[in-house]
């Protein structure tokens, strides 16, 4: 199964393309292409490019697409638009399942096999909120165990958590062994959906993790007389 992956949650802008297979075992995950950019103010100018990039780089067409997932967030409010606005696009243009993941998920996702300590590990994660702030999550053995939410890393209680994966502005409030896993990779966020896409389940509406309040707001006038 041919799944294109992309999220716009971070700084990063990033688009894949993943073949998924079930394993005997467990789901095998395999990226064919992706493409990252590291710029906040850029999503709407390079992800639909970076897609079409991965599309050439592997010799596939967009009909050979199975499935689409996308970085739900938690993000800032633009650039995560216009993340599930293209994936969105792009699975009612070829009639295609568009599935939604917590951004923080997939990093862990990807970071999970290199946490220290075993059956009693855990992970945090946290990305840029802005404001001086973060999101973050914590994750176990069997998955998202608190958050996601957003709070000043001050005031962000690590609990047992014993790595750290994410923002690298930010993983070093942190005294914690640091994971280097900065941002959602492709793979990350199909393995965080592999199970439904593979039991071919209707993916639920996509649905924003904004978190808080958009920083641009409309102001409101009042009538002059």
């Amino acid at each position: 199964m041919l799944v294109l992956a992309v999220d716009t949650a971070t700084p990063a802008v990033t688009a894949g393309l993943v073949e998924l297979e079930q394993a005997a075992t467990q789901p095998q995950v395999r990226t064919l292409a992706s493409r990252v950019t590291v710029d906040a103010r850029a999503h709407n100018e390079v992800l639909t490019p970076q897609i079409l990039a991965c599309l050439e780089e592997t010799g596939r067409t967009r009909t050979d697409i199975a499935a689409v997932v996308v970085g739900i967030g938690p993000g800032p409010f633009t650039g995560l638009r216009v993340g599930m606005a293209t994936a969105a696009a792009f699975g009612d243009a070829l009639g295609l399942p568009v599935h939604g993941v917590c951004s923080l998920d997939a990093i862990a996702a990807e970071a999970w096999p290199e946490v220290p300590g075993g059956d009693d590990a855990e992970l945090l994660v946290v990305t840029d909120a802005r404001r001086r702030e973060v999101y973050w999550a914590r994750y176990a053995g069997t998955g998202r165990v608190d958050g996601p939410s957003v709070l000043k890393p001050a005031d962000l209680d690590s609990g047992e958590a014993t790595a750290i994966a994410g923002s690298p502005s930010h993983v070093d409030f942190f005294d914690l062994p640091v994971l280097p896993v900065e941002t959602p990779s492709p793979a990350g966020l199909v393995r965080c959906a592999a199970s439904d896409l593979l039991g071919r389940v209707t993916p639920a509406p996509l649905v924003p993790l904004y978190l808080r309040r958009p920083d641009a707001v409309e102001r409101s006038y009042q009538a002059v007389r």
